[in-house]
């Protein structure tokens, strides 16, 4: 059985958007290349309703590209559970109230049991500072809370 890994929008995106002229992000988006090019081999992968309605947002052609890599994996379920548990995130202070998408996704994959979270957004998902609440907050719902990182992260060993 392959490992389940939630894709956020930011991976998405970073996939399927223009070659950025800022370094840091342009490198990302390498990475993020290349770790797609196994993902599928390696890991059984995830989106949520809250990561299509996201994508789906801003420029028409953009949120084409980026819906036409997600309508090919799979859906984890948006729980009622996930939703009180993303409120909880925001309330107890983990996540600062402006960030409920994040919440939202961190929420929803800890309830379908997935194995990783893959983000770029390390403000609010990937951030080691706010790990330590999120998973007390993950424990008091009874859940695991998934490994989350970014692609570089996961990227194996050769």
């Amino acid at each position: 059985m392959k490992p389940k890994v939630y894709v956020e929008s930011s991976v998405i995106s970073y996939l399927t958007s223009r070659l950025s002229r800022d370094l840091i992000v342009q490198a990302n988006q390498r990475i993020t290349k290349d770790w797609w090019k196994n993902a599928h081999r390696r890991f059984d992968l995830f989106v949520s309703a809250v990561v299509m309605r996201e994508i789906a947002a801003g420029d028409k052609s953009a949120a084409k590209a980026r819906i036409a890599i997600a309508e090919h994996l799979e859906l984890a379920d948006l729980q009622a559970e996930a939703v009180v548990m993303a409120k909880a995130i925001l309330e107890e202070g983990a996540l600062p109230k402006k960030a409920g998408e994040d919440a939202l996704h961190i929420a929803v994959a800890s309830y379908a049991r997935l194995d990783y979270l893959l983000t770029w957004n390390c403000t609010h998902i990937a951030n080691a500072e706010i790990r330590k609440a999120i998973e007390i907050v993950a424990r008091r719902f009874n859940v695991n809370c998934p490994i989350i990182c970014t692609p570089q992260e996961l990227m194996g060993i050769k």
